[in-house]
């Protein structure tokens, strides 16, 4: 007889594995479709590979270096409101110890606890380690796995990057007749692979991520590459 398997991520893995998958979803993502729509709008006005090129890159750099700025900044004030919150639970915890000690019995009691096993286990935990107890229980906090914002802000850069190559890519280097073909193809494809993926990992619907990243990038596409034709037919 198999034995049942049980694969559910608990807890912190968990938290941890969407913030990564977050990062590297967005800038991904965002990647793809910026320049996407940023190379598919300039081949509505020129088919100059120069051009195409040059905007190309010019979005890859400036939307790389964005979504690590921009992740930076969100993570450090993450990790700043983490580390404000630990050292006022510290200073509580030695200010008023008897209070924080009834305070963790009843968020115990709260998840399920009778109030005899709830006060038992928060006198366990306060004796072994009283911070790291509240942190986790009260604050939903590990102080040994706060967030990084350089990981963050590298994770984002690196996906933003990988994402932005592929229509930059698929657009330059094709014969001129198929680039645009060739790019919304490739876009496309990009997009419901980084739905099915984003969903999977986070034990959500595939369809429906996949539906929503490839109606985003079409519409992207769309509405610069008409922009792009009648800038270029009215010879701007």
């Amino acid at each position: 007889m198999t034995e049942p398997t049980h694969d559910e991520t608990h807890g912190g893995a968990l938290g941890e594995r969407l913030n990564w998958l977050r990062a590297a979803v967005l800038g991904a993502n965002d990647g793809i479709v910026s320049t996407a729509g940023l190379v598919v709008g300039v081949a509505g006005a020129t088919d100059d590979r120069s051009a195409l090129l040059t905007a190309g890159l010019a979005g890859l750099l400036a939307g790389s270096m964005s979504m690590a700025a921009g992740e930076y900044v969100s993570v450090s004030t993450q990790r700043d409101s983490e580390k404000a919150a630990l050292a006022l639970e510290k200073r509580e915890l030695r200010e008023q110890p008897e209070a924080e000690l009834e305070e963790l019995t009843g968020l115990l009691e709260g998840r399920g606890l009778s109030r005899e096993v709830a006060r038992e286990a928060a006198e366990q935990l306060t004796a072994r380690d009283a911070l790291r107890a509240h942190a986790r229980v009260e604050l939903g906090i590990d102080p040994d796995q706060l967030t990084n914002p350089w990981h963050a802000a590298w994770a984002s850069f690196l996906a933003f990057t990988a994402g932005a190559l592929l229509p930059l890519l698929a657009m330059v280097l094709p014969p001129a007749g198929w680039r645009l073909a060739v790019t919304v193809v490739s876009v496309l494809a990009a997009l419901v692979l980084t739905g099915w993926s984003s969903a999977r990992l986070g034990a959500a619907d595939p369809g429906r991520a996949m539906l929503r990243n490839v109606a985003g990038g079409a519409l992207a596409m769309g509405v610069t590459y008409a922009a792009g034709a009648l800038l270029g037919a009215a010879g701007v």
